[in-house]
């Protein structure tokens, strides 16, 4: 691998280097070749043949230079202080087969300055998820951090019960947070302008050319960022705690907790069981994430010439990139382009399915069966299923609605419009029902239904004959959906 460690090269007061608390008797969980591969880890038989010692704590190559990342936020709204990497190290950073930087880091491998009531560790179920998560998102083409795989151990962790002690190799565009300038604001704020410079030139280098570097790099954090979470929302996604030491500056997804995947669509849903009031609720992601931003953008005032005023005008783009982004994904995932009309149909849709709990995922890809009954009979069902489900006056509702979706269809040809629905509506996502099968068979010791949901997520947007019916099958309509523990 290419190695470019440069995190571990800034000021001291930012991390503390430390190895990893070794689990014990590690073994494999799931390797993410695909994954692999693009790092350059398959080209080194040392990585190859040592990984689950590596990902165990056991081994530490003599490149990796392990250290825990200080950093702080606003937690549900609140200052929350000094936080950190409480049970996770950034092991090393390498360069991509596409030039592009990745961090190598290590979670749930032991105690850290940062872990405060924490045991620094990490449990199978948890690790599971966000194996599986991060994998999905990354195959349905949203921003996102990945895995390279896990291992379990027999290291005991208690949570409400004792649990298998797991741990993780998270790989992330950076794991430089928005909590990490806090943190600078707070406690070193002598850093604030050479800690800048070091995200500017080596996550926005193409900022330089600005006539002000800084303003320039902000604005694209911010676009970004209202970018990831339209895709958030297209495709479903709650991420469940967005508080800002979650949030990367990168625009890319961090940090899987008690996320979510919409099954029957309600705006309102609260996956976080620790979200007592809603505030992270689907529904106001676009809102908290634009929240995150006006409250980080401030500490920027410290630097010379960055005013209140240019930092409104870094922050003003957010609404108009994220309702941009959104709408015209809105419009793809009906096979139509961005128009008033398209608009119009794409949000009369969304309130048929919320009106009548239907499935987010299955709802837009049975369109295809609409459009295209006898080249995708797995989708033609899918509708079929969703239209016995509607009460007479819904039914009604939607006949109406079918015959305004036809007469803007046919304002395309059918290859187009079967073409977007394919490539934006996919027949999988991650269901909280199947990440659990695969937890139950994991905590029994066997990881075949995990890599059976690795191969399948790894190409969502088309039927495959590895799948069962219950990965495409929503939770019945009078069923609370139910929310996720933060216990990890």
């Amino acid at each position: 691998m290419r190695y470019q460690n440069t995190y571990a090269n800034l000021d001291p007061r930012l991390y503390h280097k430390q190895p990893p608390t070794a689990l014990k008797n590690p073994r494999a969980g799931h390797f993410n070749l695909a994954l692999a591969e693009k790092l350059g880890w398959t080209e080194d038989e040392d990585l190859m043949s040592r990984w689950v010692d590596i990902l165990g704590g056991q081994y530490v190559p003599t490149e990796f230079e392990p250290l825990a990342m200080a950093y702080a936020g606003h937690q549900f709204g609140q200052w929350a202080g000094q936080l950190g990497d409480g049970r996770g190290l950034l092991m090393a950073q390498v360069l991509d087969n596409s030039d592009t930087l990745q961090d190598l880091h290590l979670k749930g491998i032991g105690l850290t300055p940062y872990s405060r009531m924490g045991d620094g560790r990490a449990v199978l179920r948890s690790t599971i998820r966000e194996y599986l998560c991060g994998h999905a998102l990354t195959t349905l083409g949203i921003p996102s951090s990945n895995a390279l795989g896990f291992v379990v151990s027999d290291t005991p962790v208690r949570r409400e019960r004792m649990e298998a002690g797991a741990a993780l190799m998270r790989v992330a565009d950076s794991h430089v947070r928005l909590g990490h300038i806090e943190w600078i604001a707070s406690f070193a704020p002598d850093l604030l302008g050479e800690f800048t410079d070091y995200m500017i030139d080596t996550y926005y280098s193409e900022c330089r050319d600005s006539d002000s570097p800084i303003l320039s790099f902000l604005q694209k954090v911010v676009e970004r960022t209202a970018r990831m979470i339209a895709d958030w929302q297209l495709i479903g996604f709650a991420h469940g705690v967005m508080n800002t030491d979650n949030l990367s500056i990168t625009g890319s997804t961090l940090d899987f907790g008690p996320f979510g995947f919409m099954e029957r669509f309600n705006p309102a849903w609260i996956n976080n069981h620790s979200d007592h009031t809603g505030r992270y609720a689907y529904q106001n992601q676009p809102a908290i994430g634009y929240w995150n931003l006006n409250v980080w953008l401030p500490h920027f005032m410290r630097l010379p010439d960055v005013t209140r005023e240019a930092l409104a005008e870094c922050l003003a783009p957010y609404e108009a990139t994220f309702m941009q982004h959104y709408q015209q994904g809105l419009c793809r995932k009906l096979g139509l382009t961005h128009e008033t009309d398209s608009l119009q149909l794409a949000f009369d849709f969304l309130t048929l399915l919320e009106d009548n709990l239907l499935d987010y995922t299955n709802g837009f890809r049975g369109l295809l069966g609409l459009i295209d009954p006898d080249t995708h009979p797995y989708e033609k069902q899918l509708l079929v299923t969703m239209i016995n489900e509607l009460p007479p006056e819904a039914l009604t509702l939607y006949q109406a609605w079918r015959e305004r979706y036809f007469t803007k269809t046919a304002t395309l040809t059918k290859a187009e419009v079967v073409d977007s629905l394919q490539n934006n509506n996919p027949v999988y996502v991650l269901r909280n029902s199947m990440a659990q099968r695969a937890i139950v068979a994991a905590e029994q010791g066997q990881f075949t239904e995990v890599e059976r949901l690795y191969n399948l997520l790894a190409n969502p947007y088309n039927v495959q004959d590895i799948a069962t019916e219950l990965d495409t099958m929503p939770p019945a309509p009078d069923a609370p959906q139910l929310p996720i523990s933060c216990s990890s």
